[in-house]
Order: structure tokens, then sequence, then C-alpha cells
């Protein structure tokens, strides 16, 4: 009896690993009902636990989990925006700083160069931090509040309570089937049911860790928002203006279009005189000089021609 015992429990813990992310509510009915009902002594067991039993401590185990989460969504929330400032560096700076001194930190920051409408250089940058979710509003203000003007922000948020939910319950069944599988191997008499619970186990355990993963996931982006910031130097949002005249957004992207063509066709002459003509002189040298050498030869192949139509002609007219 004791050695059915066993198989059978054994073949019930693999029936819930297999289910993973679909697993159904009649699978957690199971773990958790075996988990919580079994008494320690495997001999006493002559028939499995009724259905009806298991499905109720079941339900009674998920719905006394899932209440406390009603009563505090788990939100995820982000935020996204573009200003234009007068020095850009100096704003991605205060912003990492402003990151610190919120509790939060840098994930990534990017600077680099780019050309305002009239044609000079200008640095321009994006970054991105994290900030406790509860200062994400402060943080957006204190962003804004450095910024010439704000072109756009886009705030998003992303309820995951009911994804957190489920991994906390299936976390608590795998769990409850991870002792009960450790139990019986400790109980276990033989090599190989000793081997066949401990292959089970190491699928348990396994999805425990994945569950583990995911749920730490939620709970770290909940609990910091990601703020992404496009910093635009105001140099290249002014107009140009000639004479007084401020020209309009087509005009601006015309005259821009022109310097970014004199520059490129600049580039490329340059390109062309520096690398490309001697590659090309290197490559037609030999076949320059083979065209003159043969060409040497058809000369001198004509001048031994008519020397001797010469030579012919004079002893004709003797």
């Amino acid at each position: 009896m004791k050695r059915y015992w066993i198989v059978l429990t054994a073949i019930l813990i693999m029936l819930t690993s297999c289910g993973g992310a679909a697993q159904s509510s009649a699978d957690y009915a199971m773990e958790e009902s075996f988990a919580a009902g079994a008494p320690m002594e495997m001999e006493s067991y002559a028939e499995p636990m009724p259905m009806d039993d298991m499905e109720g401590n079941a339900v009674r185990s998920t719905s006394s989990s899932v209440e406390p989460a009603q009563q505090e969504r788990l939100v995820i929330k982000n935020a996204d925006l573009s200003i234009t400032v007068d020095d850009p560096e100096e704003i991605m700076n205060k912003i990492a700083y402003l990151a610190d001194s919120l509790g939060g930190h840098v994930i990534s920051s990017n600077t680099y160069q780019t050309y305002a409408n009239n044609g000079i250089r200008i640095p321009e940058g994006t970054i991105t931090i994290r900030v406790p979710s509860e200062k994400l509003t402060d943080a957006l203000e204190r962003i804004k509040a450095d910024a010439v003007e704000v072109e756009n922000e886009n705030v998003s948020g992303e309820d995951v309570t009911d994804q957190y939910v489920d991994l906390q319950s299936r976390l608590k069944a795998k769990k409850a089937a991870e002792a009960k599988l450790l139990e019986i191997m400790n109980q276990a008499d033989t090599t190989e049911d000793t081997l066949n619970v401990y292959a089970q186990l190491q699928v348990i355990q396994s999805d425990i860790e994945v569950l583990t993963g995911q749920i730490n996931y939620y709970e770290r982006s909940a609990a910091m928002s990601s703020i992404t910031v496009r910093v635009i130097a105001t140099e290249k949002s002014q107009p140009i203006e000639i004479g007084g005249w401020e020209l309009g957004d087509t005009a601006s992207e015309a005259v821009q279009d022109l310097i970014n063509y004199m520059q490129g066709f600049v580039q490329f002459l340059l390109r062309f005189i520096i690398f490309m003509l001697p590659v090309l002189i290197t490559l037609a040298l030999p076949f320059y000089l083979v065209f003159i050498g043969l060409r040497a030869l058809v000369r001198r192949n004509r001048k031994k021609k008519a020397a001797k139509a010469e030579v012919a002609n004079v002893a004709e007219e003797k």
C-alpha cells in the first residue's frame, strides 16, 4: 500500500507540473488540498481524497489570496516625454541627479550631435531613469520645470493585478507540492522510487524559480516607474530668420535639405579625391601600360611593313 501511494502521488504531482501557464483551477485545487489535508502517515490511506473536498479547500485558499490583492491594485506606470531646453547636456545631468535624489537610478543615457535648421551642430540626447512609482508625478513636474517647452508627454499604466495574483496562487501550489514530494522522497524504500520522485521534484523546483522570477519582475516594475526623456536643444526648433523674416516650416525644411545636400556633395568630392581617385588610378595604371606597349608594337610593325614596301617599290623601278 505504501508503494502504491508513492506512485499515485508522483502521478498527481506530474500532472500539476505539466500544466504550465495554462494550468486550470482544478489542478490548483488538487495541489492545495493535497498539501493541506493529507495526513503524515501514508499507510492509513485506503482511497484517494474525494474531489469535492479537494476543490472546496482550493477555492477557500484561492479566495483568501485574492481578497488582499483586490484591495491594492498592482499597476506598472511609465512615462515618455520630449522637451526643448537651452542646454541639453546640463538638463540630462540634472535628470540623472533627480533620479538619485528620489531614490531611483539611471537606466541609460545617450548624447549625440545633430544639426539645427541653420546648419549649426548642437547636442541632443535621450535619458531613461527609474523612480519610485509614488514619486512619478513629482519627477515629471520637476523635469518639465526646467524645460523651455514640452513637445509631447505620455503617461501609461498597466494593471497586472490579475496576473500577479495568478502567479502567487500557482507559486503557493507548487511549493506545497514540493514539500509533499520531499516528504515522499524521505519515506521512499527503494532507489527506483527515490529517483522517480526526485525527477518530479526537479520539475517542480524549476517551475518555482520561473514563477518567483515573474513575481519579482512585476513587483519591481510596479515599485519603480520608468521615465524616458528626449532632450532637444531650442536652436533646433527655432525657424530660420532671413532679414527679419521668419521662414515657415516648409521653407525651413527646404533650406535644411539644401544644406544637407551641399554637405553630402562636398563629402562625396572629398571622398572621391582622397580615396576613390587613387584607387581608380592604381587599378587603371596596369591596363594603361599594357595599352601603351601594344600601341608601340603596332606602330613598329607598321614601320617595318612600310619600309619593306618602299624597298620593293625601288626594286621594281630599277
